[in-house]
């Protein structure tokens, strides 16, 4: 199969752009593309001077391939044990990038301790099972709890936001944003695109 194969992350970065375009071409919906998600990354790494990256889901490293020349150091955790041994075998060769494998809930301290400044989170729904399957609920909220008590102000970008549903004991948007909110009162919450945008207040 093609996805087993070295080439299939170059396969699927080609086909962002009809992606990009299909989706300009059917009104934006819901549902944004790849491109459109690293133009957001880039937008407020730029935005934020941010220099390091934390990602959850590494997948095929589509996302790590993209911004392994904007930020100087990459953190990605991948839970599926073939999928990270890939990703470390294809960044193998950018000493800043690391590929860590296992439940991001336990992985994400190991992180946060190696981290001396604000940090850029890129953290995926899908990747809580909540898109398509039933996952473990409470994974968000406690990474979420562990990013945003931590000594710095980091910015969190949330994906396939439209994963918070608000059923089947998921919480919704307006969940999340109040927890945040209350919580964290310095920080502010809004979805554009698809993405969760975790911010500070004014």
């Amino acid at each position: 199969m093609l996805q087993r194969t070295p080439v299939y992350g170059a396969y699927k970065a080609i086909g962002h752009y009809p992606d990009y375009w299909y989706w300009i071409l059917r009104g934006r919906p819901v549902r944004s593309p790849h491109l459109l998600k690293q133009k957001v990354v880039r937008e407020y790494a730029e935005k934020f001077g941010l220099k390091t990256l934390v990602e959850t889901g590494t997948y095929y490293g589509e996302m790590v391939a993209a911004m392994r020349r904007r930020f100087e150091q990459i953190y990605s955790i991948e839970f599926v044990p073939a999928l990270a041994e890939r990703a470390q075998r294809k960044f193998a060769g950018d000493r800043h990038v690391r590929i860590l494998c296992g439940d991001s809930r336990a992985v994400m301290p190991e992180v946060l301790a190696l981290l001396n400044g604000t940090a850029l989170f890129w953290l995926d729904a899908g990747y809580y099972g909540w898109i398509g399957k039933q996952g473990d609920q409470q994974r968000l909220s406690a990474e979420l709890e562990m990013i945003l008590s931590h000594p710095f102000p980091h910015i969190i970008l949330l994906d396939d936001a439209r994963g918070l549903t608000g059923r089947d004991g998921v919480p919704s948007v307006s969940d999340v944003k109040g927890y945040v909110e209350a919580k964290f009162p310095g920080r502010c919450v809004e979805v554009q695109y698809d993405i969760m945008r975790v911010t500070l207040r004014g």
